[in-house]
């Protein structure tokens, strides 16, 4: 769960990691960067006041409301585009960008996406079940709901929310939904927590559900698979990738990514290559996996599951 905002003083929103990730990519004070997850602006507001005159800050965000909030800032080195970060390889090429000196990516959802109950994020809050990150586009989750089968609807809830309890939950909202259409988030949360018999001290026994709905609807996963080569060669020799993960599955993808490409190409047997003359892997790990401090996460405790991981092109 990403949040990534420093929004409406109302609703408190803070940006984890702040610091440590625009320190991790080490700005130029002429370069060019992207923050592919705006949110509300938190990272961007800060690579900004570091980058000089001749500096670029090309934002985006799949949330039109996000997008909202980012028209308004009046700067001529920063621009915000309304697409996923997917695009992120299109969206430089239309600007004649072939390398980019840093890309910063912090996934998840955002906070006013979990706060805001229209939204349909939160199984704390009543309102309609959307879950849309970009709600121009797709269908809602009650939709998907009321038309998959029970057996994908445990598959998703397993395999996206690491559910143990997967199948009774998909077996409940099929009876559920055969009785009336489930279309808000508390009717989900009841149907939820009517299936899971046990769950983990102080967590809610919707949590991995709506998480896994959240994922899948919104197709996350694949957004990182598909984000993380593009990033690759668009970075110029020495610009940096920081990546901050809120879930398992996306650390993971992340993790497995940056170590596979930070190690030499495997020579096929029996080909003999001198060492001077082997491929030399494109990615540098730079240290090592940065969390929350315990401050950060009393102050915030949304930060708790945050991981930061940074990695440096090679002139490779």
């Amino acid at each position: 769960m990403s949040i990534r905002d420093q929004g409406s003083p109302a609703l408190h929103h803070v940006t984890v990691l702040l610091a440590e990730a625009v320190s991790a990519l080490s700005l130029q004070a002429a370069g060019t960067y992207v923050d592919g997850t705006f949110g509300r602006g938190g990272h961007s507001r800060r690579i900004l006041d570091l980058l000089g005159p001749q500096g670029r800050l090309i934002a985006l965000d799949r949330d039109a409301d996000a997008v909202g909030v980012a028209k308004g800032w009046n700067d001529p080195r920063f621009e915000i585009v309304h697409a996923c970060f997917s695009d992120l390889m299109w969206v430089l090429q239309e600007r004649g960008i072939s390398k980019v000196d840093g890309i910063l990516l912090d996934l998840g959802v955002s906070s006013p996406q979990i706060d805001e109950a229209s939204r349909g994020f939160s199984f704390r809050l009543e309102g309609p079940l959307d879950m849309r990150m970009d709600q121009e586009t797709g269908k809602p989750v009650s939709t998907w709901l009321a038309e998959a089968e029970r057996d994908e609807i445990a598959q998703v809830i397993r395999d996206y929310g690491e559910e143990r309890f997967a199948r009774q939950i998909a077996q409940a909202i099929v009876q559920a939904r055969a009785e009336r259409p489930i279309l808000t988030t508390l009717q989900l949360a009841r149907i939820v927590a009517s299936a899971v018999r046990t769950r983990e001290a102080g967590q809610d026994p919707a949590t991995r559900t709506f998480q896994a709905l959240r994922l899948h609807l919104n197709r996350e996963l694949e957004e990182i698979a598909t984000v993380l080569p593009q990033a690759l060669d668009m970075l110029a020799a020495g610009g940096r990738l920081v990546v901050i993960s809120f879930h398992s599955l996306e650390d993971r993808l992340v993790k497995q990514f940056m170590r596979a490409h930070s190690q030499a190409p495997e020579i096929p047997r029996g080909i003999a290559v001198r060492e001077a003359d082997r491929p030399a892997p494109r990615l540098r790990l730079v240290g090592k996996a940065v969390r929350a401090t315990p401050q950060e996460i009393v102050a915030n405790p949304r930060s708790r599951s945050a991981v930061m991981r940074v990695a440096e092109r090679t002139a490779a």
